[in-house]
């Protein structure tokens, strides 16, 4: 009981200080500008961690230490990936997105891609929010199927009541501060994921660094092992390509995206990119440590495991004092509320911004457009809690597919028109649409090489056609040369 009453009272302390930063960001968010982009005033340590924290999500603490826990050093090969990718997309994207957002004054990601290339049908707007919309769908609720999780196994709720209260919290301080709430409540989350991280499996392990292959070789020699999977079986090529692929979604992901868009300098892009990776570096290590370390203490105490990706919560719970349990624990929920509350922005922006204001009411004021926002983030919450309700479901499961979803259909356009001064309208239409369909379509087939991960053939499909409908339909207009011609001596002056 005395535990319990601990744990509970830092999580409500953590929840309230949230909320607190909420208050704070809402009395500084003046128009839409403000609640999208917070204003473009953030730092290197905001843009970096909140970039971070609003990417790992609850995959971090839950999805990934359960992949190394079933899997062992396989799973460097997922992470390896991601940190590359992480590295690569502040490099190629970060400084050169921010300084055309600027150029084209947009503060979406559809309507830079449709101002970037003078889009008079708004098609590529429309179609861009619309797959926003359907993969942030699945990609919220995997921090809320996260969240319920936490809130189940520290609190004994029912799976269901754990889901709704994640989503009341998440909610709460998103509807009222926007991006500024966002980004500064991701700050200290990022900060606590990676501490809590780092700890953990440090506090739990016996002995140093240099037991840790001995006693999983003890347990089970493949783990120890990149080249085969924990029952022997070589890897094949398709399972290696895949795991890594997943650095190639970075360069897709709207809510990443956002934080460069708002930094406030181009020069503050470069010490955030190294905060970034560091950030980043140190986070993996540790989820992959979690991991490996719960299945050596899981098989020394004969604790049962029925779920994997509980196995934090179960060192947490075994080792800690139940206050400095509770702050640990709060790590999960910082991971679920600094992605959810990212996420949630980014759809209703997309609702609010490429939606409503282009196709309903274009002379829409910037408090109505604050306003359909607000409300945007309680529909689409309400219904990726629907989509969270199956208890079984996957964090990484849920992850995976609309990870893959941002990256095919918006990564390829978006570095192609950063770059390519020949890129026209039909070639951003057709990535963009051919990168989101091949991911639904390839998700639904198997056997052979229909089994690698979907981003790969949706990558590569969306380039093709990015490349192909530009060359074959003409150059761009006049007024888009003149435009991109802006926007390369922008970048010479910003840097």
């Amino acid at each position: 009981m005395e535990n319990s009453f601990a744990i509970t009272t830092t999580f409500i302390a953590y929840l309230l200080l949230m909320l607190a930063i909420g208050v704070i960001a809402y009395q500084r968010t003046k128009n839409s500008s403000d609640y999208f982009l917070g204003g473009r005033s953030l730092g290197p340590w905001p843009a970096a961690l909140s970039a971070g924290a609003s990417d790992m999500s609850g995959w971090l603490l839950l999805g990934l230490p359960g992949y190394a826990y079933a899997a062992g050093i396989e799973a460097f090969w997922l992470a390896g990936g991601l940190l590359v990718g992480t590295w690569l997309n502040w490099l190629i994207n970060a400084k050169r997105l921010r300084t055309y957002s600027i150029t084209t004054d947009a503060l979406t990601l559809p309507e830079f891609l449709s101002r970037r290339f003078n889009d008079k049908s708004k098609m590529i707007q429309v179609i861009s929010a619309f797959f926003i919309l359907l993969f942030f769908l699945f990609y919220t609720s995997s921090g809320l199927v996260a969240g319920g999780k936490l809130f189940e196994t520290v609190f004994g709720l029912d799976y269901t009541t754990a889901v709704i209260i994640g989503t009341v919290c998440v909610v709460s301080y998103t509807l009222f501060g926007g991006f500024l709430a966002v980004s500064w409540t991701d700050l200290v989350q990022g900060l606590l994921m990676a501490a809590a991280l780092l700890i953990v499996p440090i506090a739990a392990m016996e002995g140093g660094f240099g037991d840790l292959t001995g006693q999983l070789e003890t347990i089970n020699p493949e783990l120890l092992t990149l080249w085969n999977d924990s029952k022997g079986e070589p890897l094949s090529a398709i399972a290696i390509i895949s795991l890594v692929a997943w650095g190639l979604g970075y360069f897709g992901q709207p809510h990443i995206l956002a934080r460069f868009k708002a930094s406030r300098s181009n020069k503050d892009l470069t010490t955030a990119r190294r905060i970034a990776v560091i950030w980043t570096a140190l986070s993996m290590i540790g989820a992959l440590l979690v991991g490996v370390v719960g299945l050596i203490y899981v098989t020394k105490s004969g604790v049962t495991v029925d779920d994997g990706e509980k196995i934090f919560m179960l060192l947490v719970n075994s080792m800690f004092h139940p206050v400095i349990a509770g702050i640990l624990l709060a790590a999960i929920l910082a991971a679920v509320m600094s992605t959810a509350d990212s996420q949630l922005l980014v759809s209703s922006s997309a609702l609010a911004e490429d939606f409503y204001k282009q196709v309903f009411k274009q002379d829409a004021s910037s408090e109505e457009i604050v306003m359909v926002g607000r409300i945007a983030v309680v529909g689409i919450s309400i219904v990726a809690l629907v989509l969270a309700m199956t208890p079984d479901s996957s964090v990484l499961g849920l992850v995976s597919y609309a990870w893959a979803g941002f990256g095919a259909a918006f990564g390829p356009a978006l570095i192609l028109s950063l770059y390519w001064s020949r890129m026209n309208r039909n070639g951003a239409l057709a990535g963009i649409l051919v990168g989101g369909i091949t991911i639904v379509v390839w998700k639904q087939l198997s056997g052979g090489w229909f089994d690698v991960y979907e981003i790969v053939p949706g990558i590569i499909f969306s380039t093709l056609s990015i490349i192909g409908v530009s060359l074959m339909t003409g150059e761009p207009e006049e007024s888009v040369k003149v435009q991109h011609a802006k926007y390369q001596k922008q970048l010479v002056e910003l840097d």
